[in-house]
């Protein structure tokens, strides 16, 4: 992944699945500062910054970049929640465990998020509120 992306911290994210878009209308509905920025892994933005991605959509994970660095899976969800600040921090404990041991429930969740909560025609459009916080 390159360093130079713009707008981060930012956060790429399948844009035709339901469980992931719910993921976003949350995270908005909780960044009253509109510090995240926002982008489809299948959109232009993805394809210039996000490192080959597996040939299986179902393999694909949340991706988040801020100033220190790339994080994806549940070290991704993590940092977003602990980047509210407030008690949202306190989701940082689970940081201590190392990732190999958070990633399995991620992976299984992945694995049947289209069964489970949907898949879109396309991806997400943002509303007019929430356009400059979408990159394409």
């Amino acid at each position: 992944m390159t360093t130079a992306i713009p707008s981060l911290p930012l956060i790429f994210f399948d844009g035709v699945c339901g469980l992931c878009n719910s993921f976003v209308d949350w995270v908005i509905r909780r960044d009253r500062k509109k510090i995240f920025r926002f982008s489809p892994i299948q959109g232009t933005t993805a394809r210039q910054y996000v490192a080959q991605m597996p040939p299986q959509a179902e393999d694909w994970s949340i991706i988040y970049v801020d100033e220190n660095g790339s994080y994806q899976r549940s070290t991704a969800v993590l940092r977003i929640l602990c980047r509210f600040g407030g008690l949202w921090k306190m989701w940082a404990v689970f940081l201590i465990f190392p990732a190999f041991l958070r990633d399995p429930l991620y992976r299984f969740v992945a694995k049947r998020r289209y069964r489970w909560f949907g898949k879109r025609d396309a991806c997400r459009l943002p509303s007019p509120q929430e356009k400059d916080q979408f990159l394409p």
